[in-house]
């Protein structure tokens, strides 16, 4: 039984995972703890994003500067992510630290005051959520792979391929899922 903790990795879908909001799916665990795990999907670019509630945040925007699909929870919910050029040891207001160089960003808060900080920004529509024990049950049945996160994985700019990527860099027997077909009726 999985009995870790998942903050700051990546949980890549494994094939065929049977929740169509997840196919092929690379997540950005944002926090887990014993109340549950958060993160966003980073493999999404949505299609014809509502750009307006982030203009004052464009010019921050990492290629390919549009908002992602973080997840099915909350569309609504526009949560941001940066990266800071090295790592840091100071506080920045109005970002909270979620990893050596990956931070939360409070899109209230003022770019010109903010922004500076940051290499690059991407902002997330809506986020994966699960309850306590959830996210473990599902790892346990194998419907995640929990691999370590790179900045790049985050913050590059060729999204769609990330899956097929991330899982091409680990070891045997994992890598070989890179190469597992879209749909395995086909195969």
């Amino acid at each position: 039984m999985f009995s870790g903790r998942t903050r700051s990795q990546l949980l890549v879908a494994s094939p065929p995972l049977d929740d169509p909001n997840f196919d092929r799916s690379v997540v950005y665990v944002i926090d887990h703890n014993d109340d549950g795990a958060i993160g966003v999907i980073i493999n999404r670019p949505l299609a014809d994003p509502d750009l307006d509630p982030i203009s004052r945040w464009e010019d921050s925007l990492t290629e390919p500067p549009i908002v992602f699909n973080g997840g099915p929870v909350d569309p609504a919910a526009l949560i941001a992510l940066g990266v800071t050029t090295h790592s840091t040891a100071v506080e920045i207001d109005g970002a909270v630290q979620i990893a050596d160089r990956v931070w939360s960003i409070d899109l209230a808060g003022d770019p010109a005051l903010i922004a500076h900080h940051f290499a690059g920004v991407r902002i997330f529509s809506g986020y994966a959520g699960w309850s306590s024990g959830q996210l473990e049950a599902e790892i346990d049945a194998g419907g995640w792979i929990v691999v370590s996160a790179e900045t790049n994985d985050l913050f590059g700019n060729q999204p769609d391929g990330l899956w097929r990527r991330v899982l091409q860099r680990q070891p045997p027997p994992v890598n070989w899922l890179a190469n597992a077909p879209s749909d395995v009726n086909l195969n």
